[in-house]
């Protein structure tokens, strides 16, 4: 059977679309951050304001993304969130001024939270529909995605100054790929016939030919386990969200880069991710989620931390290096974790995952507006240092022998 015959590979291709986009659109606006940053005449702070409106829109968006999902299905929320995303570039490119660049941002944050949640939906149903292992390489499509908008945006610097004619090229990609995500993309989430750990047993009790009812299920109380599991993906997104946001500006002002070497910051790290979790699930298989989040967070941790003491641009892309193959495991193993315990802990832990991607890194702008841009990455570093310990709360369930097979990359 070749792959465009096989529905789970077609399935894998159009949801992939979704994760490139979101990490294509993602890192297009942050690539360019040094330029609105010039633009719009913003402080640090100004831009950590900036980035926090993203977080802000992302936070208020979670009370309305299950009725969202309940009332749209994952499909139809990843392809309208997808769409709007893309327009947003545009806005982006033509906000005439700080309040309007603001409204933009935390529009953006909005449709990212309910993009990442529709598209992981999307992925956990697919590997509980095949009993097949796709999650780490789905995140890998995102990190490919980082790693197109950060080489794009260094060549049409190179280029052009226009932020205006660089997102218009993003956002012609964009509109393809949304054209790929709606030929495989599936209807209906077979988490949703699933019941939660937490309904003890109700779903045994009831009628035999009592289908399953996603509009009337009960939210219900996160078990401890999810929260610990909401930890290690708040600092893991911080972390990763703040090497995308800030990476640029530390190299350009920090480490002294020229305007068309910054962008590589973002490039290093993005690559490293893709080639990290092309191979995760391989990893998990043979040492289990655990040991995987708990030693390449760590080594995310002190890499970093060498780097920021060492200074410089090559230690800072090398450290940037230990920074995407250390944290790149993290999110894969904590949503496919989250995912066994139910459509409710998979939605918060997702949540959660949103927050910290667009919430954090203003954090890390305030940190530098108050002392330097290097105390802000060194928050990072703690960050990730943070994911070790929080992982070692988790009691990790391996992947079934089935979900293994799949481990090797295609």
């Amino acid at each position: 059977m070749t792959r465009l015959h096989d529905p789970f590979r077609r399935g894998q291709l159009a949801i992939a679309a979704l994760f490139l986009s979101l990490g294509f659109q993602y890192a297009t606006w942050a690539a360019r951050i040094p330029a609105i940053k010039a633009d719009l005449d913003l402080s640090a702070a100004e831009v950590g304001v900036l980035l926090m409106a993203a977080g802000v829109g992302a936070a208020v968006s979670f009370p309305a993304v299950a009725w969202l999902m309940r009332r749209m299905g994952s499909r139809r929320l990843a392809l309208l969130s997808q769409l709007g995303l893309a327009l947003l570039l545009l806005a982006l490119a033509a906000a005439p001024n700080y309040p309007v660049a603001l409204l933009v941002m935390c529009a953006d944050g909005v449709l990212v939270g309910c993009l990442n949640v529709a598209m992981n939906a999307q992925g956990a149903a697919l590997e509980t529909r095949y009993e097949r292992n796709t999650m780490a390489r789905l995140h890998a499509v995102f990190s490919a995605g980082s790693l197109l908008a950060a080489l794009l945006a260094s060549g049409m610097t190179a280029a052009t100054g226009s932020v205006a004619a660089h997102f218009g090229v993003a956002v012609v990609l964009l509109a393809a790929l949304g054209v790929t995500a709606r030929t495989g993309l599936l209807d209906e989430d077979a988490t949703a016939d699933r019941p939660d750990p937490a309904d003890d047993g109700a779903a045994a009790d009831a009628p035999a030919d009592a289908g399953p009812k996603p509009g009337r299920r009960r939210w219900t109380v996160p078990s401890r386990l999810t929260l610990w599991m909401c930890c290690v993906m708040v600092f893991g997104t911080v972390a990763e969200g703040a090497m995308n946001d800030w990476s640029a500006l530390y190299l350009k002002d920090i480490a002294e880069a020229s305007a068309e070497l910054a962008p590589l910051g973002i490039a290093v790290v993005s690559g490293m991710m893709v080639v990290a979790r092309l191979f995760a699930d391989g990893w998990r298989g043979r040492w289990g989620d655990g040991r995987v989040v708990l030693l390449g967070s760590a080594v995310a941790a002190a890499g970093l931390a060498v780097a920021l003491v060492s200074g410089g641009v090559a230690p800072a892309l090398a450290g940037f290096a230990c920074m995407g193959l250390g944290i790149a495991a993290v999110t894969p193993c904590v949503y496919a974790a989250a995912a066994r315990q139910g459509s409710d802990a998979l939605t918060l832990v997702a949540a959660m995952g949103t927050t910290g991607l667009l919430a954090g890194p203003p954090l890390i702008g305030f940190i530098a507006g108050a002392s330097n841009l290097a105390w802000g990455m060194g928050a990072v570093a703690a960050s990730a240092g943070a994911v070790a310990l929080c992982s070692t709360r988790i009691s990790w369930t391996e992947p079934a022998p089935a979900a293994q097979s799949e481990a090797t990359p295609a």
